[in-house]
């Protein structure tokens, strides 16, 4: 594959961003596509690996240096064709952050090294990746459950254990490795440990997650605390130094000086418009519930190639924001420190009149086209009568409409999984 033609295709519309983006169903078939042709040399002793989760290979002159080292599944693959371009020592494993679609490969190149009677390659990430470890092993089998769910494969499974980094750095740190100059910038974004790498000799920027050819993943309702305007201020930063190739942690490089500011800067202004127009109304008073009915991403933006809503959804984003500033208390005080939910359902269906009248209501909301109030009435049946078999199927099909109409694949995964889940209860 010719991959300069393909990133202009994508960046142009002749080729659909459903086709590439991540979470998209035909995501592993892309990826096998994609692996069949090895890595793509981008430019003198350096390649990058199109992957799910992307890694890219700098020759130094003192052996091989890695920014990220790709999932675990992949890595057999991903080293088979690294040993083709180069069978040279990986010397250097830079990581992006903690994910372990970026650290997965890891315990891979320790294995190699140790065959072949070589040092164990050196890590280096920001301070705070160990404790991202150190979180994970502590709560492995929820990240099991959320990720299964976000990504609709019961088969997933979480680590437990984790190669941690042989050195870490606080805000900046300049490595070098022969002829090469890795310029390491700590950030805050989808994660608090993120690192963003500049090569000044060839003007090449690997920016991890920072950008992933969808609207950022700066909401995700399962997961951990996003830092929207931090996330911005590194793009900024990214800006000023005029890279001349983006080399993302997922999606596809792009090229040119003029295409990686445009897309650097329409992704921070797409997260600086979301902030301030949540801040705005929080410092207004508003609730949470105002400010959900307000917001609003930029329409120019959101048909950007490289920021449509496909993964995260911007209403997410805006939730992130309030918790940020704002902590969980949304501004109703039944929510503060409220009844069960199955409580105030078994109340509310006693007053309608019995859990089918709710379940009809919500069928003739449906109709009406009003999904959202469709799936309160038709959950809150459900949590009142989990055995009435009208309650539970009227909602299942409710959510699985709900999953159909979604853009983002995370919404659509959440949907999906519940409306599977009313029906087969756990336990």
């Amino acid at each position: 594959m010719d991959l300069v033609d393909y990133v202009d295709r994508i960046w142009d519309g002749r080729l659909s961003v459903e086709e590439y983006h991540t979470g998209n169903p035909r995501e592993e078939e892309n990826a096998a596509r994609l692996h069949a042709d090895g890595l793509s040399e981008l430019a003198e002793g350096v390649a990058f690996w199109p992957a799910r989760s992307n890694v890219v290979a700098f020759k130094t002159g003192e052996g091989l240096a890695l920014v990220d080292s790709g999932e675990k599944w992949s890595w057999p693959l991903f080293w088979e064709h690294l040993r083709r371009w180069s069978g040279g020592p990986v010397e250097t494993v830079v990581l992006t952050h903690g994910h372990p679609d970026h650290t997965g490969g890891l315990w891979g190149l320790d294995a190699e090294a140790e065959r072949a009677g070589l040092p164990k390659p050196h890590v280096i990430a920001h301070e705070a990746v160990p404790r991202r470890f150190e979180k994970y092993e502590r709560s492995f089998e929820y990240n099991a459950i959320v990720n299964r769910r976000q990504f609709q494969d019961p088969t997933i499974t979480w680590p437990r254990e984790y190669r941690y980094p042989d050195e870490t750095y606080c805000d900046q740190f300049e490595l070098r490795r022969g002829e090469l100059v890795f310029e390491l910038h700590h950030g805050r974004g989808e994660t608090d440990d993120a690192t963003w790498v500049f090569l000044p000799s060839q003007k090449m920027l690997c920016c991890g997650d920072f950008f992933m050819w969808v609207a950022p993943n700066a909401g995700n309702p399962q997961k951990s605390q996003r830092y929207v305007g931090d996330w911005a201020k590194a793009l900024r930063q990214m800006m000023v130094l005029a890279p001349e190739i983006l080399l993302p942690g997922h999606g596809f490089p792009i090229f040119g000086r003029d295409r990686v500011e445009t897309a650097l800067g329409d992704t921070a202004s797409y997260l600086e418009s979301l902030e301030q127009q949540t801040l705005k109304l929080m410092n207004e008073g508003a609730s949470l519930d105002e400010v959900l009915a307000s917001v609003r991403a930029p329409e120019d933006l959101l048909t950007r190639p490289y920021l449509r809503p496909l993964f995260d959804d911007s209403e997410f984003v805006v939730r992130n924001v309030w918790r940020y500033y704002g902590g969980w208390y949304d501004g109703n005080p039944s929510r503060l420190k409220p009844a069960r939910d199955s409580a105030v359902a078994r109340e509310l269906c006693a007053l309608a009149g019995g859990p089918g009248v709710l379940s009809e209501r919500a069928l003739e909301l449906d109709e009406k086209g009003d999904l959202k109030l469709a799936t309160h009435l038709a959950y809150l049946a459900v949590l009142a009568s989990p055995d009435d078999p009208f309650a539970v199927e009227s909602c299942s099909i409710i959510l699985a409409k709900r999953a159909e109409q979604e853009r983002s694949s995370m919404a659509r995964a959440i949907f999906s999984e519940a409306s599977v889940r009313v029906r087969n209860p756990p336990g």
